[in-house]
């Protein structure tokens, strides 16, 4: 097909349209003036029980309230038994005896502090817990106390606690393990007590920071007269710890000279942590 063009061979020109985007029409929005008056009333609705579904729901709660208050007073949930845990068979023995009077007891009228508080008043109880166990079970959990020491006074012997407690009479030559804290004749001990800081108190608590990774064991634990802790160890090393501050960063400080021990060394002071001092001439110590 040939194209058209002027009659000296020229071609013509060809407009040619050319397809793009529409332009879209825009929306128009126009501000109405409001209508005053013509809002509808919102009503509140309430809601009302009927009478008849009142009386119903306070006759099932009085029933349920006359049911649990029925519950307390008989036997239906009667403390029949007592179960123990977390403790070795001598103390879950005393922690079952310190319980016998709740026998018979309904679980529902339980006082739990009062049952805490009872269990936890035996020396040798840390802390303890409860669980009622329907429908005649009383659930008891012991933390037993953690013995440190054995307290000497004379011929007499007692294991205490990490709290200082006194936990037991024990005969003598007991717990070779543990060290020794040794008080004068004239103190009073009695199980269950807290020992009083200057007699075997300090030392308790010093000796329960005393980790198991410790490299030397001690054989005694005592207070100076001037307030100063000492530990003596077995190897006849007499440790000086000073005032009963920072213990467990003297003992770190502790735990590392020990294995720098110039020879012939008798002592070893860490009462001020930044200047540990080894020797070989001791003062006397106050407990021993």
């Amino acid at each position: 097909m040939g194209r058209s063009g002027s009659g000296d061979g020229e071609p013509w020109p060809v407009a040619v349209k050319r397809r793009g985007r529409q332009p879209r029409a825009r929306a128009a929005a126009v501000a109405l003036p409001p209508v005053r008056g013509a809002a509808p009333a919102i009503r509140r609705l309430r809601f009302r029980p009927a009478p008849r579904s009142l009386v119903v729901g306070l006759a099932i709660l009085a029933a349920a309230a006359g049911a649990y208050a029925a519950a307390r007073e008989s036997s239906v949930f009667a403390v029949r038994s007592i179960a123990v845990s977390g403790a070795p068979p001598a103390l879950q023995a005393q922690v079952r005896k310190a319980l016998t009077p709740l026998l018979g007891t309904s679980l529902l009228a339980l006082d739990g502090s009062a049952v805490e508080r009872r269990v936890e008043a035996l020396p040798a109880v840390l802390s303890a817990g409860y669980d009622r166990s329907f429908p005649h079970t009383l659930r008891i959990v012991v933390v037993p106390e953690r013995p440190v020491a054995v307290l000497r006074r004379g011929t007499d012997s007692w294991l205490v606690s990490a709290r200082g407690r006194v936990v037991s009479r024990v005969p003598r030559g007991s717990d070779p393990a543990l060290p020794r804290i040794w008080v004068p004749t004239a103190v009073q001990v009695l199980a269950g007590d807290f020992l009083d800081a200057t007699h075997g108190g300090t030392a308790a608590l010093a000796l329960a920071l005393v980790a198991d990774r410790f490299p030397a064991r001690i054989a005694t634990a005592s207070v100076a007269g001037g307030g100063d802790l000492i530990f003596r160890l077995r190897s006849g090393l007499e440790l000086r710890l000073g005032d009963a501050t920072d213990v467990r960063l003297k003992l770190a400080i502790a735990r590392r000279a020990l294995f720098d021990l110039p020879p012939g060394a008798t002592y070893l002071d860490v009462s001020v942590p930044r200047r540990p001092v080894a020797g070989t001439d001791p003062q006397v110590s106050g407990g021993g």
